[in-house]
């Protein structure tokens, strides 16, 4: 990333340090322990490839060019880090020009990446004790963390969460292993066996950053604006933001637009793969009933007070809702039309569901069975 004066819009390497002093220790577990973990892990990863694509009748050898990869904690926070900085090079790099054209740009801009490094710091570290796995789709490749060579991202599997967390729950490790790999397995299998889909998701987010506004003076008050509301002290006259999450109160109209068609295609992969795990899951994972009763549970009540307050703020109750959403849109198409007439989904941007057709999907099967067969 260009630089002026020497700071960058954001301090990454902060960013990591800050995340990785604050990050909370995982669960005690010996060093045995913690290699079988770690072999269980990958093992069950390389099982759930057969499994995913043959419950849902997609596949590509492209699959073997994106990595697993096991992480701590730590790990989690480096590999995220470097897909943000990826990810947000467009828009940090409009807003640097935009510093430089300032008065005393370099100076301001040198105090506020540092700020925005241990800003960022904090929310990851918050973040890491909580993710079981994540499939990276904007992965670049760095020393400590391969990606596909040919564009592929890479699977993230964070050890110590899934420890803490079956322990948590108290469910048979082996299955909750197994189960969570199925899930992530799932976004791998998506994006490797639909090739448009990751340039497709990388156009809207950058569609969406590009309408970012950074004019500081107006970023400003939009966070005024949006402090006023969670606090309650909205102007009067306003109307109530319908306990919108800080995210959602800064957008633009035009990114409103944008957000709703990505909402809607988060909410397709995310309810796909837990339709997968639970479709594959009776055939494998012996405890898959009692682990997915205790798991939505646990999603339903968060761990704390403060977890709920940071879920909201952050709009990661939207994130829940788009499990369940997405979970019932698929069941209810897969009913309807069996599997291979739920795949006409990945045929191309065109046949994605929108957010309307998520909570009505029989209005997404009139639309693309009907016009085909018509």
């Amino acid at each position: 990333m260009t630089s002026i004066g020497g700071a960058e819009m954001v301090d990454w390497n902060l960013a990591v340090a800050t995340a990785t002093r604050l990050v909370r220790p995982g669960p005690e577990v010996s060093r045995d322990e913690a290699r079988e973990v770690v072999a269980e892990l990958r093992r069950h990863a390389k099982a759930s490839e057969e499994h995913v694509r043959g419950f849902t009748r997609m596949g590509t050898d492209d699959i073997h060019d994106t990595p697993i990869l096991v992480v701590d904690r730590p790990g989690w926070v480096r590999a995220n880090v470097a897909g943000f900085r990826e990810l947000l090079k467009p828009l940090l790099d409009k807003m640097q020009e935009r510093r430089g054209t300032t008065p005393g740009g370099a100076v301001l801009g040198a105090v506020g990446g540092k700020v925005t490094g241990v800003e960022l710091g904090m929310l990851l570290s918050f973040l890491s004790s909580r993710v079981l796995g994540q499939y990276e789709t904007f992965a670049p490749a760095t020393r400590e963390l391969p990606a596909g060579e040919n564009g592929g991202g890479r699977l993230l599997l964070v050890a110590p969460n899934i420890v803490h967390v079956e322990r948590e729950l108290d469910v048979e490790p082996h299955d909750f292993r197994l189960w969570v790999c199925l899930h992530e397995e799932t976004h791998r299998t998506q994006f490797t066996a639909v090739p448009w889909l990751r340039d497709h998701l990388e156009g809207e987010i950058q569609s969406f950053l590009g309408e970012t506004e950074v004019d500081p003076m107006t970023v400003l008050e939009r966070i005024r604006e949006a402090a006023q509301s969670l606090a309650g002290g909205r102007p009067e006259g306003e109307e109530d933001d319908g306990g919108r999450s800080l995210v959602e109160i800064v957008q633009t109209p035009a990114q409103r637009e944008i957000l709703g068609r990505l909402t809607a295609v988060m909410s397709l992969l995310e309810g796909h793969a837990d339709f997968v795990m639970d479709g594959v899951g009776p055939d494998v994972v012996p405890s898959v009933g009692e682990i997915r009763e205790k798991f939505q549970q646990r999603r339903a009540k968060g761990a704390s007070r403060l977890d709920l307050a940071l879920r909201k703020l952050l709009g990661l109750d939207a994130k829940l809702k788009q499990y369940r959403d997405g979970e019932r849109f698929v069941r209810a198409v897969v009913d309807q039309v069996g599997m291979d007439g739920f795949n006409r989904v990945w045929t191309s941007p065109n046949t994605l569901p929108t957010k309307t057709e998520i909570a009505k999907p029989t209005d997404w099967v009139a639309r693309v069975h009907r016009k085909a067969e018509s």
